[in-house]
């Protein structure tokens, strides 16, 4: 086993998440901007909650400055959020700033955290929307945005740090019954987590860049 870190572990499937990896007897590290009020997350039994706004730079210092040293197998970036459904400049921005910037500017502050573990392994929670190739709708532009451009950001740090022996991956969880999602998505947490877990324990370092989704079909860009 050993330890991952997960972000907006506090609901949805960064829950289900923090639940199944402590269940299998992982140390897990969940994260929550308002971690007094995390009470499922802080519930579980090997999880230990920390407070984290991956948006916020002093927020981001403070955490990497309490993580210290720590050796980390596995880092998951699941905090993300929907953003604007018609056009506003500063709700893009945002977006591209929680979705894109944040996941690179965390990514880049536990480098070292990961290179040290047994695991090695980063993954951020993409979507398929943000294929490119299988837009056929054009909805979601803003969504789609983001998430393409979070796919080209780690597989831009997946060359870069594919001599140090570093794994990266972008997942798509499927359509999961969280507040994101709604009640009539495919998936349940359970099923959406269990797929992507076992991708992930599959993962090899020939594999560093690639999209895959919880079934482990590799998706086209």
């Amino acid at each position: 086993m050993g330890t991952v870190l997960i972000t907006g572990a506090n609901r949805g499937i960064g829950l289900e998440m923090a639940k199944q990896y402590a269940d299998n007897g992982w140390d897990v590290i969940g994260t929550a901007r308002e971690p007094n009020k995390a009470e499922e997350l802080n519930a579980i039994a090997n999880a230990k909650t920390m407070q984290l706004d991956a948006a916020d730079d002093a927020s981001v210092a403070n955490f990497t400055s309490e993580i210290g040293d720590q050796p980390i197998d596995l880092y998951i970036n699941n905090a993300g959020i929907y953003g604007p459904q018609e056009f506003d400049r500063d709700g893009w921005l945002e977006l591209l700033n929680v979705n894109v910037v944040a996941p690179v500017k965390l990514a880049n502050a536990l480098k070292d955290n990961v290179a040290k573990s047994d695991g090695k392994k980063m993954v951020v929670i993409s979507s398929q929307v943000g294929s490119i190739a299988e837009n056929e709708s054009g909805d979601m532009m803003y969504y789609r945005t983001s998430k393409a451009a979070v796919n080209q950001a780690w597989k831009s740090l997946s060359n870069q740090w594919k001599d140090d022996g570093l794994t990266l991956t972008m997942m798509h969880p499927g359509w999961v019954q969280t507040d994101m999602g709604g009640p009539n998505a495919d998936l349940t947490p359970q099923e959406s987590v269990s797929g992507m877990r076992q991708v992930i324990e599959n993962l090899d370092h020939s594999q560093t860049g690639a999209f895959h989704d919880y079934s482990g079909r590799e998706i086209p860009w």
